[in-house]
């Protein structure tokens, strides 16, 4: 593993997203498996990964159980990030909420389930409409002054609330989506958080699995799984969007590698401050992703993916209505 400064935190180059394990990623990824979701934490460790990342809402609660589990009597070198921001009512969400109330509730459950005296990355979820972020920031910037919480970031915020917020409480790292598939940070939202030394975490930097080259038709997505109502897979979307694979596919063989090492590498070489979560619920796909750190690829691979998937260049959107209104705001 090589190792990375994300905002001031050192941390493994690739981070562990571990919302497939328990919780919500289960319902939308399919089934997990609580032997090898453990079994799958404690060989990320083993690996030198040292990022993992949960959140309140996945479940709600159980994912941050589980990984509490797994780092008990294993917390030294790790840094361990969690999420609040949405008002969670007879074990579900009910819409955003980061009033400082419930920023100062959410902590004090996540502090609990996780099982550790200090969050040391905690992000704000979703930006809430309705509070002021200046508001939000400064209650999380009470929680670093208590020392429950030693790092502050944010998720699918927009440029406007960056810059507000960083100016309340220096923000550590952004959270958004990031892949060969979605590069709509990169004109506006990337160059802000290298000018303001903020730190970069891709999630999905796998598109939601259609990187992996594992899945060739809507066919081979499970009944019920999430991703059959994703606008990228959708019918009239998937073949446009098998291109890009087919491009990743080809020069992974080039490598030896598998595709998702290769769109993974891709992301690595964007920048230093760039910290992708790849999520996994199982060894063999954790230990394929973490070799990525190992591929190098040449100044003609980099082209040839600029080439196949250019920013805006994916067919659909990659959230649905509801989703697309929650994001960059």
């Amino acid at each position: 593993m090589i190792y990375r400064n994300l905002g001031g935190l050192e941390v493994s180059a690739l981070g562990l997203g571990c919302m497939p394990m328990a919780g919500i990623g289960a319902a939308m990824y399919g089934k997990s498996d609580h032997r090898e979701s453990i079994a799958t934490l404690e060989r990320a460790i083993e690996l030198g990964v040292t990022f993992f990342d949960t959140a309140e809402v996945y479940g709600p609660y159980v994912n941050e159980e589980l990984l509490g589990q797994a780092i008990r009597g294993r917390r030294d070198r790790l840094v361990i990030a969690t999420k609040f921001g949405f008002r969670i009512e007879d074990g579900g969400y009910r819409g955003v909420d980061s009033s400082p109330d419930n920023v100062r509730r959410a902590c004090e459950g996540s502090l609990k389930r996780l099982g550790v005296d200090t969050i040391d990355l905690y992000y704000q979820h979703r930006v809430d409409p309705n509070v002021p972020i200046e508001e939000t920031v400064g209650a999380m910037a009470r929680l670093v002054e208590e020392g429950k919480v030693r790092y502050l970031g944010l998720s699918e915020a927009g440029a406007d609330n960056i810059r507000r917020a960083h100016a309340t409480h220096p923000i550590a790292a952004l959270q958004s989506e990031y892949s060969l598939w979605e590069r709509g940070i990169e004109d506006e939202i990337l160059p802000l958080c290298q000018d303001l030394g903020i730190g970069f975490v891709p999630y999905s930097p796998l598109g939601r699995g259609f990187l992996t080259g594992q899945i060739s038709q809507r066919s081979d997505l499970a009944e019920g799984d999430y991703r059959l109502n994703d606008p990228r897979y959708s019918e009239e979307n998937f073949a446009a969007n098998m291109g890009i694979v087919d491009v990743v596919k080809r020069i992974a063989t080039q490598h030896s590698v598998s595709p998702a090492q290769i769109a993974l590498a891709w992301l690595l070489a964007q920048g230093d401050d760039i910290v992708p979560i790849p999520g996994s619920k199982r060894r063999a796909t954790l230990e394929d992703s973490m070799a990525a750190v190992n591929v190098t690829l040449t100044p003609a691979d980099l082209d040839a993916l600029d080439a196949a998937a250019p920013a805006g260049a994916t067919a659909g959107p990659r959230y649905g209505e509801m989703g697309m209104k929650m994001v960059r705001i």
